[in-house]
């Protein structure tokens, strides 16, 4: 298995805070973000690591090189990081086809560990993370789960759709390699379509509604993680979330 970060955004929406550095480099008690997916990824036992940078892509290959990890974690460029994640995925799509599982994730998150655990040894070969636990509105990008099946994941649920389960999608995921394949092969329809300014999430919903069977999801209510896009989030992450997680470790 192999684990691939979506780290190449300026992180407009923090201000000053995202222009200094990516987000993936902010750090809490010492640790950037970066460090904690790969000390995390590394206690799981993941082999290799493939991370789409773009923003200040050379402080990124600077921290990997001070962490130690060069031997198995690589970095693969995205020029058009202004645009939509969408590209992200496409310059990632060599390593989407290679054949082998992957746990897709967005870099910007700080989490509980056993999140990343929940991936790992998960029997659902293409996973979602649902937190019930979630404020609505027009940020966090919502499941919907109705029967047991997700119906919907994206930022707007349609008025009237029928659900019996909503929660947040942590940003992370786990896809078998056929679905990864599958993955490869919709982000280059995007691209010749010129829908270049799409989040990655429409990849993964068109694929989602085409075959809903194929998809399942863990529910990882309870478990502390926050997804860092505005200033307030960096309060948050470091008030609230990181002493949880700091507890949660020698739980």
């Amino acid at each position: 298995m192999k684990a691939i970060i979506l780290a190449a955004g300026v992180g407009r929406r923090l201000g000053k805070d995202g222009q200094i550095q990516p987000k993936c480099l902010l750090k809490f008690n010492g640790k950037s973000l970066l460090e904690r997916h790969l000390n995390y990824l590394r206690h799981y036992q993941i082999e290799e690591v493939v991370i789409a940078v773009g923003y200040q892509a050379q402080r990124i290959q600077d921290e990997i090189k001070a962490l130690g990890a060069e031997n198995w974690v690589s970095t693969v460029y995205n020029p058009d990081y202004t645009k939509g994640s969408v590209i992200s995925l496409w310059t990632l799509r060599q390593q989407l086809a290679a054949g082998d599982d992957i746990l897709l994730m967005d870099a910007d998150v700080l989490c509980d560990r056993r999140i990343i655990e929940r991936l790992v040894k998960t029997n659902i070969s293409n996973c979602f993370l649902l937190d019930r636990d979630f404020e609505p509105g027009d940020e966090p990008v919502k499941l919907c789960i109705r029967d047991n099946h997700l119906v919907e994941f994206r930022k707007q649920v349609a008025l009237g759709l029928a659900y019996d389960l909503i929660g947040e999608s942590v940003g992370f995921f786990r896809f078998g390699s056929a679905a990864a394949h599958r993955i490869a092969t919709r982000t280059e329809y995007y691209i010749a379509d010129e829908r270049d300014e799409q989040p990655y999430e429409e990849v993964i919903r068109d694929l989602l509604l085409e075959t809903p069977e194929s998809f399942g999801y863990e529910d990882i209510t309870g478990l502390s993680w926050i997804e860092i896009d505005f200033p307030q989030d960096i309060q948050r992450a470091q008030n609230d979330i990181l002493p949880q997680i700091e507890v949660a470790k020698n739980v």
